[in-house]
């Protein structure tokens, strides 16, 4: 077998995420799994939060659900990334919750996107056994998505999901996601050929999430459009301001870890930005339909794409760029 040489970037990436481990260590300790109970500050108008586990085999694990109050169209995963925690995407779960989608969110280790887990949680999701908290029925369609590590994780639930034949699997929305070994094959897989719509909303290339190591397993699936990539939040007077930044999906639940992890903060335009591209998609495939604001026909043909794309990439100074498509 081929072994790679840790090049810089993943040296200092090592050290990056070992300082927010450290850090994490000293604020937070890990607790058992409990009972179901409410999520500590959630409001929403048209969904509720509730931290209910969810038990694979002989385990039990801690998980957030976000519940619509209308009978949920889909179940979507939103995985948190690594050393982060599922109240880290209170903000970008509530946003599909209120589309009417039931998501869920294990609060488990995500190092290297927990390929063990990801099996172990997808055959469960296949065999139709993991139980939404209040008695709610599972739903038979299942949206996949993540951010960061939590991303690749999505990626290996949504393979596992392909290979057992389940035929509810949607899609993937992913948000900064960072590949780890496998991820390009697991992307193959869910996508099936461009059946499936496999969605990414990226930040710009930084240390955490490996100058897009994603892109290049995006690319290869050969589909007409696999999302926008945030660059700016606005120009003023022709200078550009505001980036972009890894935590973007975390908005106003991040803390000092995901801060000092990304190497910067997220901002408002951004997550608002973020959330609203997320969201939909979600509900698109959910539904199997297509809000055609939020998509291209042709990532090649900025003519093909529609307002919610066009206003950022399609003008004279572009705050998003799409992502490579081929």
């Amino acid at each position: 077998m081929l072994t790679r040489r840790p090049t810089p970037t993943h040296a200092l990436l090592r050290c990056v995420l070992m300082i927010a481990t450290l850090v994490g260590g000293l604020l937070a300790t890990a607790a058992p799994a409990s009972a179901a109970s409410a999520c500590n500050g959630y409001t929403s108008s048209s969904s509720a939060c509730v931290s209910s586990p969810v038990t694979l085999g002989s385990s039990t694990y801690d998980a957030d659900w976000y519940v619509p109050s209308t009978t949920p169209q889909a179940l979507v995963l939103v995985e948190h990334g690594f050393a982060r925690s599922c109240a880290n995407l209170r903000g970008t779960s509530r946003a599909i919750a209120e589309r009417g989608l039931l998501v869920v969110c294990l609060d488990e280790d995500m190092t290297a996107g927990n390929p063990e887990l990801a099996v172990t949680f997808a055959d469960a999701l296949a065999d139709r056994t993991v139980t939404p908290p209040d008695g709610l029925a599972l739903p038979q369609r299942y949206v996949v998505g993540g951010h960061s590590a939590g991303g690749h994780f999505a990626a290996l639930v949504g393979e596992r999901l392909a290979e057992r034949g389940y035929a509810g699997l949607a899609g993937a929305v992913l948000f900064d996601p960072v590949a780890a070994e496998g991820f390009s094959d697991a992307l193959k897989a869910v996508s099936d050929g461009g059946t499936r719509p496999v969605l990414a909303v990226a930040a710009r290339p930084g240390v955490t999430n490996l100058a897009n190591n994603s892109f290049g397993a995006l690319r290869d699936l050969g589909a007409d459009f696999v999302g926008i990539q945030l660059v700016w939040s606005r120009f003023v007077l022709g200078w550009p301001t505001g980036g972009s930044c890894h935590t973007d999906v975390e908005g106003e639940d991040t803390d000092l870890i995901g801060t000092a992890g990304a190497l910067c903060a997220p901002t408002s335009t951004q997550t608002t930005r973020l959330r609203d591209f997320g969201a939909t998609w979600a509900y698109d495939l959910a539904t199997g339909t297509r809000t055609a604001s939020h998509w291209c026909g042709d990532a090649d043909v900025l003519a093909s794409c529609g307002s919610a794309v066009s206003g950022l990439v399609d003008r004279t100074l572009p705050v998003a760029a799409l992502i490579p498509n081929g």
